[in-house]
């Protein structure tokens, strides 16, 4: 995969490797159309880096970061189901449990390895997402987000064999969406913590700006947020999903999974723990990067690819009128920043950062925070750190964690 032109700022970290630098586009911020340029793909056989040791910040910094674990391999998410161990998937294909004991965080076991079903042959492909249901506990139930042999999504259900491990013959696939590039997969899976309904994340389908006009275009499922009702609704009938009878489109023009429309790729998002807002953080392409905060995404045109941030595409003026659903905050390309990373809002009680959105940029290791109630003006002072931060999760306790490409997961402190 050739590298994005916006993420030359790598050469000018000085890194050398050249699978860290290819490794910006799992994130999906390329914008031109792929070639094959060997210096610059990302291998599935790399090797994962050490831990890194974040940048040095005055003392107290609530946005400090702590190790939990490293020896991982291209880490893309962590989560939890709904007790203390935490999930993580590596883009290559399998899912981690890490666990405390005796009080040191390691790698329990491989829940489940799908490096056979997978293509991480592009750096924005591979195992993706994963989200657990309110009910896993008793039902056992969760599902998956894979870039297939063929180069499409593939959004999965799979079941627990037993607390370690899951069982690799149970999958049932709900949806493949054909990718007509190998950028902009989108991956990211959640449930709302309100209803049993699986929300799921797709890009525009790549190349760049998105020329197939597939995220204004509601009859197909790229650059969407979708929602569906995941359970088998017929046994072996020809059904593998449900629909929500209050999707927007449900007996109107469009796609009755999409609830949401307008996004280059929605590469990480979430739920407010506490109200059920929806945050995303939409990657950018010429100039900007994006987050999004609505109380229901039901309906909504975040815009792409008519406007960028605050600003129409591709011009760059500001928008003033006809905006469709503007962001609540936006920052430029500038001082080596290139692809959000969107995050989660603390609620832990007692943590220094409760009420405060996290979020961060890939490539410059950069985390902020701001308020909920944040809509618009300028961006904190961000924490510096020399992360590659492919995204945050949460674990039951609600602590906030940030996963670094490179091989490790960490905490934030004040979360």
């Amino acid at each position: 995969m050739t590298l994005p032109r916006r993420a030359q700022p790598f050469g000018r970290r000085s890194l050398a490797s050249a699978w860290l630098a290819a490794s910006v586009a799992v994130l999906g911020m390329s914008l031109v159309a792929q070639s094959a340029d060997p210096a610059l793909t990302a291998s599935s056989a790399a090797t994962p880096a050490s831990a890194v040791q974040p940048a040095a910040q005055p003392a107290g910094n609530p946005l400090d970061v702590s190790l939990v674990v490293s020896g991982l391999t291209q880490p893309v998410f962590v989560t939890n189901a709904g007790d203390s161990r935490l999930f993580v998937i590596e883009r290559t294909g399998r899912i981690r449990i890490v666990r405390k004991e005796a009080g040191n965080w390691t790698i329990k076991s491989t829940f489940l390895n799908l490096a056979t079903k997978i293509t991480d042959a592009g750096s924005e492909q591979g195992l993706l997402g994963l989200a657990f249901p309110p009910d896993y506990a008793t039902s056992g139930r969760f599902y998956v987000n894979y870039t297939d042999r063929s180069g499409d999504t593939v959004v999965a259900e799979y079941r627990r064999m037993k607390a370690w491990k899951a069982d690799p013959n149970s999958e049932r696939v709900l949806l493949r969406i054909n990718q007509p590039f190998p950028n902009h997969n989108g991956g990211w899976l959640g449930f709302d913590g309100a209803t049993s309904w699986l929300y799921i994340a797709t890009g525009d389908g790549g190349s760049g700006g998105d020329p197939g006009n597939r995220a204004q275009n509601k009859n197909v499922l790229l650059g969407k947020i979708l929602r569906i009702k995941p359970r088998d609704p017929d046994g072996s009938g020809p059904k593998h999903y449900g629909i929500p009878s209050d999707n927007p489109f449900v007996g109107k023009y469009g796609r009755d999974e999409v609830l949401a429309f307008g996004l280059r790729n929605p590469w990480r998002n979430s739920f407010d723990p506490t109200t059920g807002d929806m945050w995303l953080g939409d990657v950018g392409q010429e100039s900007y990067e994006e987050i999004d905060h609505v109380s229901s995404a039901r309906g909504r045109n975040f815009g792409w690819n008519k406007v960028e941030g605050f600003h129409r595409y591709p011009s760059g003026d500001l928008c003033t009128s006809s905006c469709k659903t503007l962001p609540v905050a936006e920052y430029h390309h500038d001082s080596g920043r290139c692809s959000i990373t969107g995050g989660y809002v603390s609620r832990r009680d007692g943590a220094a950062l409760n009420g405060q959105y996290i979020f961060g940029d890939f490539c410059t290791g950069e985390i902020w925070h701001v308020p909920t109630t944040f809509d618009g003006g300028s961006l904190p002072t961000p924490r510096n750190t020399a992360l590659q931060l492919s995204s945050f999760g949460i674990g039951q306790d609600l602590s906030i964690y940030a996963a670094d490409l490179g091989g490790a997961i960490y905490r934030v402190d004040g979360t």
